[in-house]
């Protein structure tokens, strides 16, 4: 029985990448179903992701790919499509994101698994509850900012989590904990940063007349709120929404943006490129 894997790759731009790619799959057998690739003119860097079934097994066939990426310098990944990575969703007051990506989960439209909700308020943990997923009220202050990180760590490795869902968590997290987890932290908000900064951003929109709003998702940095673009999503409203009718569009926004962000990590469409992101489709 054949294994259904995704390769994804990214190397320096250069002849005969999908060629020996192509060769070494065709060699055992491996039938590709889907395959996209780019070359970004901008990094001089090449990026890959396969789809193939394969005879050989996951491990073997990861052994012995290690001397093709070498050759080619590849940052690379093979998993396995039936793989569901796990999830820690970190939420503060607003739940309208965590209860979005619970649906989804409970309705299989997210191939991973909700591992646990951590708060820094005890306003969601009924969502959680209802849903069968554990809940960590985890405070924070200046005082107690980097235990509390620390507890949400030991979570993650308790766990076994490989990707940390910010869904409205309204807290900036540390350097630290940010170099923890590279690439492994999707975060969402409204993309009227930088134009709106700091709190009330829809009050401040609406001052200014706006005619379009929208919701970014990302990959959390030590910058904040700088760091690798994933999704954006956007909606035009007019003279006769008020702020209350701006945030509600938002919300929506803010959902259907960390959603897909958050299933096309988790399908390995998403590769890093400096600052921006591939997005394989």
């Amino acid at each position: 029985m054949a294994d259904e894997l995704v390769l994804t790759l990214s190397c320096p731009d250069r002849p005969g990448i999908v060629y020996a790619v192509s060769g070494f799959l065709a060699e055992r057998g491996c039938n590709i179903r889907d395959a996209q690739q780019y070359g970004s003119p901008h990094t001089a860097r090449f990026f890959l992701r396969v789809h193939f079934d394969s005879p050989v097994a996951e491990a073997q066939l990861s052994d012995e790919f290690a001397s093709v990426a070498a050759e080619f310098a590849m940052d690379w990944q093979l998993i396995a499509t039936d793989h569901r990575p796990r999830m820690l969703v970190l939420a503060s007051r607003q739940g309208h994101c965590l209860n979005d990506l619970l649906y989804r989960w409970r309705s299989g439209s997210l191939p991973g698994e909700i591992a646990g909700v951590v708060s820094n308020h005890p306003d969601l943990e009924p969502l959680a509850v209802a849903s069968g997923v554990p809940f960590h009220h985890l405070p924070v202050d200046p005082a107690n900012r980097t235990a509390q990180e620390h507890a949400v760590l030991d979570l993650v490795s308790s766990y076994g989590v490989e990707l940390v869902v910010l869904a409205r968590y309204m807290q900036v997290l540390s350097a630290e904990f940010c170099a923890a987890l590279p690439g492994r932290i999707i975060n969402i908000h409204h993309s009227f940063l930088p134009s709106f900064r700091g709190g009330r951003p829809y009050e401040q929109a609406f001052d200014r007349g706006v005619k379009l709003i929208g919701a970014t998702a990302h990959y959390v940095t030590a910058e904040l709120d700088e760091g690798p673009i994933i999704e954006q999503e956007i909606a035009r409203v007019g003279h006769a929404h008020d702020p209350a009718a701006l945030a509600a569009v938002g919300r929506d926004l803010e959902c259907v943006a960390l959603a897909r962000a958050v299933r096309w990590h988790l399908e390995h469409r998403v590769l890093l490129d400096g600052h921006r992101t591939v997005v394989f489709g």
